[in-house]
């Protein structure tokens, strides 16, 4: 597995359980720039991510499944109640999928560009040219709040190319929103 790559999982752990890679790479300086020749460092979200999407399955499909027993096993009778199995196995497959989809996302800052990477069956790579955006901002609701967790929106020129980092630190969130603007201030004078 070649380190580096936007699929990289990391390393495996005693059992042989793959944990994230690059989850705990150093920010790069405000005043250095990332060589355009390399390999990107891709970043990946942190698990705090990961366990908020997770609650949140487990309430919703929680709740679902309760009611699906309770509803028709109290108006048709307890064998119809064993459609609460539906929730419960739609909850399991969640389960599975939401760090599917948590390992896939990866964002890297290039030169002249970020990059952020994400999808597990559709792949989807998108660039994001310093020079081309117009607002970036940290967004948080209550739930993140309470995770402590933000997400980083980009806004460009052209709506293509909007792109948001979803679950980040709040100061990950607030340092990536900083050079991403002054990097930005800096690519759009020289245009």
């Amino acid at each position: 597995m070649e380190t580096g790559s936007p699929h990289d999982t990391g390393t495996a752990d005693a059992q042989g359980t793959p944990t994230p890679a690059t989850a705990d790479v150093p920010a790069p300086d405000a005043g250095t720039e990332p060589d355009a020749g390399a390999e990107p460092v891709w970043r990946a979200l942190p698990p705090g991510l990961l366990t908020m999407r997770r609650l949140l399955l487990v309430v919703w499909l929680g709740l679902l499944t309760l009611a699906t027993a309770l509803v028709p096993g109290l108006l048709a009778g307890p064998a119809w109640g064993a459609f609460a199995v539906l929730p419960l196995a739609l909850l399991l497959w969640g389960w599975v999928m939401l760090e599917r989809n948590w390992r896939s996302w990866r964002y890297a800052e290039r030169a002249d560009y970020l990059l952020i990477s994400r999808g597990v069956l559709w792949h989807e790579e998108t660039v994001v040219p310093y020079g081309r955006m117009q607002l970036v901002e940290v967004t948080s609701g209550p739930v993140e709040r309470h995770f402590g967790l933000a997400s980083v929106q980009l806004h460009t020129a052209a709506a293509a190319t909007d792109a948001t980092i979803p679950g980040l630190d709040p100061a990950e969130a607030e340092r990536l929103r900083d050079r991403l603007t002054e990097l930005g201030e800096a690519r759009s004078a020289g245009l």
